[in-house]
């Protein structure tokens, strides 16, 4: 027997103990964090862009190191234990800094790029979010963005939007909000209208007037405050009807510039010109109270920072919003 023969099993025993690669271990956490988000191994593997089979040898070696179940399969479904999601909840955070840091570094190499999911309400979006776009897109041309218009309140971290503009009383507190601009409801009729049927000097007269309501829960109980000189604001509650019920403010403005009826509109559906110049305002000493929010906020979920390309659509926005609507010019 020659000495490399004898120097073989000491070389193994020296190799067994030593404690595995840290950057070996930081990969397996990190693909548990991926199982969790994807709820299965294949759906990670795929997010990772690797083999199944090399998602499920990194799991199994990481259980054995810890010598606990990280996992638990069944026919149906991938669950972690209570083990995994303690790992995977305390790694997180650290893990999603580390993609913050990356990304911010490698805004810094260049000019911005990357893409910006805008989630926004139909009439906002159209009239003045996507118009504000094509400055935006002109100074960044390596920025893309999808703007998805609806009514309905989406759910930004679930469905993948990075910014959502939004028409509400308050932005909710698990978000980010940067208030773009005040808003407020506008009473508003056409001339032809009020020729025909006559002008209401006090809210309860809407309630023999044809008024045009939003089709939803509550949406056609109108209420309204009137501010009084060293007493409390009066407050009035008017239950209202008419020929046309819709869910956006577009078609409302449509018909009232139609001659249909009286409505309740945000200020940013009324601020183009011909409606100004059709329009006009109604108990304007009444405020709309409840019905619609009273300023524009750009929110997006809560991260440790904010990507560069959603930062600089924010700040353009705030500049593009910063002198709100023009429709306090309704007479």
């Amino acid at each position: 027997m020659n000495n490399r023969e004898l120097t073989k099993p000491c070389e193994s025993a020296m190799h067994a103990d030593l404690p595995p690669r840290d950057d070996l271990l930081w990969q397996q956490v990190h693909w548990l964090g991926a199982i969790a988000a994807a709820g299965s191994l294949s759906a990670a593997a795929q997010r990772l862009g690797v083999s199944k089979a090399a998602v499920s040898q990194q799991l199994a070696a990481l259980e054995r190191r810890i010598g606990l179940p990280l996992v638990r399969r069944t026919t149906r479904a991938l669950r972690l234990t209570e083990a995994g999601q303690q790992l995977v909840d305390d790694t997180s955070a650290a893990f999603a800094q580390i993609a913050h840091s990356v990304a911010a570094l490698h805004d810094m190499a260049g000019a911005p790029r990357g893409l910006v999911r805008v989630s926004a309400p139909v009439a906002l979006g159209r009239q003045h979010l996507a118009p504000a776009l094509v400055g935006f897109l002109r100074r960044y041309p390596e920025i893309r963005v999808e703007l998805e218009l609806s009514d309905r309140l989406v759910n930004l971290a679930h469905e993948g939007f990075d910014l959502a503009v939004r028409h509400v009383a308050a932005p909710p507190e698990s978000h980010v909000a940067w208030k773009l601009c005040a808003s407020r409801a506008l009473l508003v009729a056409s001339a032809a209208y009020l020729r025909r049927r006559g002008v209401p000097r006090a809210p309860q007269e809407l309630a023999a007037h044809d008024c045009l309501a939003y089709l939803r829960a509550g949406a056609a109980v109108w209420h309204f405050e009137r501010a009084c000189a060293g007493a409390e604001a009066q407050r009035v509650r008017v239950t209202v009807r008419g020929a046309l019920r819709a869910n956006t403010s577009e078609v409302l403005r449509e018909a009232v510039l139609g001659g249909l009826g009286i409505a309740l509109l945000p200020d940013f559906s009324v601020s183009g010109r011909s409606a100004h110049a059709a329009l006009r305002r109604l108990l304007p000493e009444w405020n709309p109270v409840g019905f619609f929010g009273d300023a524009v906020y750009a929110i997006r979920p809560w991260t440790p920072g904010t990507p560069r390309a959603v930062h600089l659509l924010i700040e353009h926005l705030r500049e593009q919003f910063a002198d709100g609507f023009t429709a306090s010019l309704l007479s």
